[in-house]
């Protein structure tokens, strides 16, 4: 059976968001907007900006919108707000508060105020950390891949990620009737 966790990581490789893909990306990110155009519910102005530069690169703006322009910021604030329980909240608070002490431990400022590539290499770091820790203990769980499955969640059903990154067929599709079986070859099978 298919977790939620592998469905979601299997739709990030699907479009090419593998953590050895973004790092790259991400480095020719916007910088963080100084001031929010949107209030936190679950999270204080300093995390939602710092949700705001780790979305960003994680899912940068290129061709298409990145996770900003998409609204994932807010997308985990009301996921945290809405649905998370207490334990999971101040797991998923931990974790932003962790980010800010390891990059002043590293570069002596909080994350948001690095430069891209320190923001990058902490974020490697902690991708890195996220599969050793799940390959040695899988039942202790890194904050990491929760940030990353909520920016691709959010993203992805989002109406800018779910239109622009992806390629929007609607279901169920333009009605056609008696088409003759010649011109489509085979019927269409339904599991």
């Amino acid at each position: 059976m298919l977790s939620r966790r592998d469905a979601i990581r299997g739709l990030t490789l699907t479009v090419g968001l593998a953590a050895s893909g973004w790092a790259e990306r991400a480095m020719a990110a916007a910088p963080a907007p100084a001031t929010l155009s949107w209030t936190p519910t679950a999270l204080t102005a300093d995390q939602a900006r710092l949700v705001d530069v780790v979305a960003e690169l994680i899912i940068p703006a290129t061709d298409t919108p990145g996770a900003r322009d998409a609204g994932v910021p807010q997308f985990v604030d009301r996921t945290v707000a809405t649905y998370y329980d207490k334990g999971q909240a101040e797991r998923f608070l931990a974790g932003l508060a962790r980010m800010d002490v390891d990059a002043r431990g590293a570069y002596g400022d909080i994350f948001v105020s690095l430069t891209p590539q320190q923001q990058v290499e902490l974020l490697t770091r902690y991708d890195q950390e996220a599969e050793a820790a799940r390959n040695q203990t899988p039942d202790q769980a890194h904050f990491f891949p929760v940030i990353e499955d909520l920016v691709t969640v959010g993203y992805f059903t989002s109406e800018l990620g779910a239109t622009k990154a992806l390629i929007y067929e609607p279901v169920p599709g333009a009605y056609h009737g008696c088409v003759p079986l010649a011109e489509i070859g085979r019927a269409w099978a339904m599991r």
